[in-house]
């Protein structure tokens, strides 16, 4: 092997490592990172809003509905754009915070439109 091909190969191993090393941390920060869900819209119920939780929400799955989207049948919470029907004993169905309709529902793919999660007020008799 020529002296050349030596300094060259040589060379090639602390850039690797680097590269390495770097790839490593990244994929580190990325892994460790903190999971947040994104806010309701402040309320006069909760002036300050409230954090839809991870497991509804990733980032841009939920939000607060206008009148008649969601409406209250003997069958269940029915979603008026999409005709499903969410039975009032679905684990998918929680309490709202604030007193208001929000519903998180898959934005995109096979499951587009399909609920994750809706946010009810307490039920009219």
């Amino acid at each position: 092997m020529s002296a050349a091909t030596l300094r060259s190969a040589n060379a090639v191993q602390p850039a690797g490592r680097l590269l390495f090393s770097l790839f490593a941390i990244g994929a580190m920060a990325m892994l460790t990172a903190p999971a947040f869900a994104h806010d309701a819209t402040p309320t006069a119920a909760k002036p300050q809003g409230w954090s839809y939780p991870f497991a509804c929400c990733a980032n841009y799955d939920c939000r607060t509905t206008h009148t008649g989207e969601v409406l209250e049948k003997p069958e269940g919470y029915v979603i008026a754009g999409t005709g499903e029907v969410v039975p009032m004993t679905d684990k998918r169905v929680k309490d709202s915070p604030d007193g208001e309709f929000h519903w998180c529902a898959h934005q995109g793919g096979l499951d587009a439109g399909r609920t994750i999660c809706l946010f009810v007020p307490p039920r009219s008799y």
